[in-house]
């Protein structure tokens, strides 16, 4: 094992702990103030709201070469992939359009 592999090694973990930390500390944090656990909430809902409808309409067709190994696809998996694809865009174009609508609000004020 050289010194390569233990820096990366390091590297995930700390990944890791930060992706913990960053996760906790708003939760732990937002306790003092319960009612702000609702936006998070409703955050939380509206974007699995959001996945299940682009999950519900994504299309489980496979190609056959996708269905032999090595990516064993299924349509669960083909439709589990769509979905993320789909609520990416829809995500992305909301974040673009409140760019857009928030620099406009800008520049008429």
């Amino acid at each position: 094992m050289d010194s390569i592999d233990i820096f990366l090694t390091v590297a995930y973990v700390l990944i890791g702990v930060g992706a913990v930390v960053a996760i906790l500390m708003p939760l732990i944090k937002s306790l003092d103030n319960p009612k702000s656990l609702v936006k998070t909430g409703v955050g939380v809902v509206v974007l699995g709201v959001l996945f299940f409808v682009a999950f519900s309409t994504a299309s489980g067709e496979i190609a056959a070469k996708y269905m032999a190994e090595p990516f064993g696809m299924t349509e669960t998996s083909t439709k589990f992939v769509g979905g993320t694809l789909v609520t990416t865009y829809v995500l992305a174009l909301a974040a673009i359009a409140g760019i857009v609508i928030t620099e406009l609000n800008k520049a008429i004020k």
